[in-house]
């Protein structure tokens, strides 16, 4: 038999912790609403949580204006870990347990290039709009919040009909770094996180000046039948272990 590795074993004790008893709860069928931006970290917890409960999780990750239409429609729901704007909609914020949601993570926005390209200068808002304007093109997800707040930057910046031509539209965040990768943009702009792929890398967050973090929240929905087994999960997702995971991954815990 083999030993637990220290890491394994400190995160089974704090999913136990976060957990109530087995005998308190049935294996229940977790269909949950999740931000892309969260694929890496929950692609890995998720797992972890159904070995040590016995639940199965159904993780469906989109962008934010995709999850208010799930989250408003009539498809069922148990849970949420999203961008905090969905809980901005009002509709879609009527659909979850009444209370605050909780931080999971957050993370903030940066410029990848090719591996091995040479880095350009992104650390001044001079530099930044210097850097975007000489690039060929550009490639991020317009149609989210993330992609919202970085089309924000290039309005500030001055340069947002420059641009809209260089813009190959992606619809997924595992899309920005492949086709920075392949070439087929020249610069990826989004989530540092998302930017933390194979084939790239980072040349550099946002300057402070125009830097915000993307929150992450979690929720309950308001007529979910497996509120213990979602508030369990929610729960693991603010433990120790978690969080480690969650930083690894190029993220900020809370």
């Amino acid at each position: 038999m083999k030993w637990l590795t220290l890491a394994a074993a400190a995160s089974m004790l704090s999913l136990a912790l976060a957990m109530p008893p087995m005998n308190d709860l049935h294996a229940a069928e977790l269909r949950i609403l999740a931000g892309g931006s969260m694929t890496g970290p929950l692609n890995e917890l998720g797992p972890q949580f159904e070995r040590a409960t016995g639940h199965k999780l159904v993780i469906h990750f989109d962008s934010t204006p995709n999850l208010i239409k799930q989250a408003t429609s009539d498809a069922p729901f148990d849970l949420g870990v999203v961008p905090i704007d969905v809980f901005k909609d009002s509709a879609a914020k009527a659909r979850f347990a009444a209370g605050p949601a909780i931080e999971i993570a957050r993370v903030g926005y940066g410029v990848a290039v090719r591996a091995g390209a040479p880095k350009p200068d992104v650390s001044t808002p001079a530099a930044l709009k210097k850097t975007l304007l000489d690039a060929q093109s550009i490639a991020y997800i317009p149609a989210s919040a993330a992609g919202a707040y970085v089309t924000g930057v290039f309005e500030r910046l001055g340069i947002g009909e420059a641009m809209k031509a260089k813009t190959k539209v992606q619809t997924a965040t595992t899309e920005i770094p492949q086709a920075v990768a392949k070439g087929d943009a020249e610069l990826g702009v989004f989530l540092v996180n998302v930017l933390m792929a194979p084939g790239v890398e980072l040349a550099g967050s946002f300057p402070a000046e125009l830097q915000q973090e993307l929150v992450f929240a979690a929720a309950v929905a308001a007529d979910t039948k497996e509120a213990e087994a979602a508030k369990a999960f929610i729960g693991f997702l603010t433990t120790p272990a978690a969080a480690a995971v969650i930083k690894a991954k190029g993220m900020t815990p809370g």
